[in-house]
């Protein structure tokens, strides 16, 4: 029997993902565990591995169209079996000439219908498609004003708190509402409150029939179907239609914008003690742990020690209170061909330096190979971005939800400046110098409290040795 193809669920969150590329066409040969497929989540882009060996038969669903998690997109076909099904003979009409009936034709099959087990009553099968159809799309009740794209989970919690879910923005893929925005919401506003006031009444809007498959629109005539299209690759005047990814970061920065109170400082560093490090230990290290020695590891570790003496920092806020996280999660930005990834090195505080730049070179690789996890980019509660490695002299980054700060790090270059001995005595000298930035949220962090972290970083940096890899 051929292998189902199956659009696989990847994390407990996520609900749907859409198919951005096949990298197999019917007819081709495949071999289990071979990238197959790539798709597209509101949490992470993936490369989804072939089931089993064999030949693709047929795909199912094609590029670019969005489904809900386990809905079959393709089949592979065993070796030694055919490699399409064979074509269904004509029926012939009812009155044929040998006077028998034609053969009744079942109807096509739903994407969601695949999934149902054949053996339950014909109630249960209903109220099965019923439920997995409000899992992907939820139509309005009469009298709400826009459709919510929300999961049966997330609708619970609102009924049960009491909550409108026409008010709750969603940061989902394509404004789905998922489960940390209903309950940041109810933190934000409380249960009851959150109900909106009554209006009046809006037309009735009746869903369409269960059986009827939801499609995804058409794109525009002109438009460039490649939906992870690399920037450079982009023709003049072409007409390309966003990416899941683009989509999620669009909507991400907004939030974050309207969310916290964005302030941001600048410091000048002088790195020449690490630059002359590295330079004389790069060879070293990576003969004695097999990664390259890289600056990011460098500030990782100044972050720690700073985050350590101001823990504000590394807090977010929960309704009208202010969570101290216990680890400090580093997320550290990474720039794709196609958009921008946050992986997330967890518990940074108790990794050490080889630790550090193990995790970053293991998650960066990963990144760029989308074989990253969802849980890998989740539950950041700092991020690290490097405009500096394209020639910037700094940036203003904008903060990473739900957290408090973003510290961004700028190129580094030589320039003359002035140096004091420890006779207190002037010289002008050749060092190597950059730019750190910081942005914060000023509704919890104030500008004394985040000039001293980053004095705390700076000092850090500029006094480093070798003791500290």
């Amino acid at each position: 029997m051929p292998t189902d193809v199956v659009m696989p669920q990847m994390g407990e969150s996520i609900f749907e993902g859409t198919i951005t590329k096949w990298l197999k066409q019917p007819g081709e040969k495949v071999q289990r565990d071979e990238p197959l497929f790539e798709i597209s989540t509101d949490k992470v882009d993936a490369e989804i591995p072939a089931p089993a060996s064999g030949t693709l038969q047929d795909i199912k669903v094609q590029a670019g169209t969005t489904v809900q998690v386990n809905t079959v997109v393709g089949t592979i076909a065993a070796e030694g079996e055919a490699a399409a099904a064979p074509p269904t003979a004509p029926a012939k009409a009812a009155a044929g000439g040998d006077g028998r009936s034609a053969p009744s034709v079942p109807a096509p099959v739903s994407p969601m219908e695949q999934n149902i087990p054949a053996d339950l009553s014909s109630d249960e099968k209903t109220g099965l498609a019923r439920q997995q159809q409000g899992a992907v799309l939820e139509y309005p009740e009469p009298g709400e004003q826009a459709r919510v794209r929300s999961s049966p989970l997330v609708r619970k919690i609102a009924k049960e708190n009491n909550v409108d879910l026409t008010r709750v923005p969603g940061t989902g893929l394509g404004g789905r509402i998922t489960k940390e925005d209903i309950e940041a919401f109810i933190a934000r506003h409380g249960a009851a409150a959150s109900a909106a006031p009554a209006g009046p009444a809006a037309p009735s809007y009746a869903p369409p029939p269960v059986s009827a498959p939801i499609e995804a629109p058409a794109p525009a005539a002109s438009a460039v179907t490649t939906p992870l299209q690399p920037v450079g690759a982009i023709t003049p005047g072409a007409i390309v239609p966003m990416s899941v990814m683009r989509k999620k970061i669009a909507e991400h920065m907004v939030l974050s914008k309207r969310t916290s109170a964005h302030v941001h400082g600048v410091f000048e560093v002088d790195v020449t003690r690490i630059v002359k490090l590295r330079e004389r230990m790069k060879a070293k290290f990576e003969q004695a742990t097999g990664n390259k020695l890289t600056f990011t590891p460098f500030f990782a570790r100044a972050v720690v020690h700073g985050i350590r003496k101001w823990p504000i920092i590394n807090s977010s806020v929960e309704g009208e209170n202010i969570h101290y996280h216990p680890h400090i999660n580093l997320g550290i930005a990474v720039a794709l061909d196609w958009g921008l990834i946050v992986p997330v090195v967890k518990s940074a505080e108790e990794r050490s330096f080889v630790g550090l730049q193990r995790a970053i070179t293991d998650l960066g690789e990963r990144a760029r190979a989308k074989k990253l996890k969802p849980e890998e980019v989740q539950g950041g509660t700092f991020t690290i971005t490097n405009p500096g490695i394209f020639g910037a002299k700094f940036g203003m980054p904008i903060i990473n939800q739900p957290q408090l700060a973003i510290m961004g790090v700028g190129g580094i270059e030589k320039k003359p400046v002035v140096v004091t001995d420890k006779d207190g005595n002037d010289s002008i000298a050749i060092r190597s110098m950059m730019h750190l930035s910081i942005g914060y949220d000023h509704r919890i962090i104030d500008g004394a409290v985040a000039d001293q972290f980053m004095a705390e970083v700076k000092k850090f940096l500029e006094g480093w040795n070798e003791e500290l890899l």
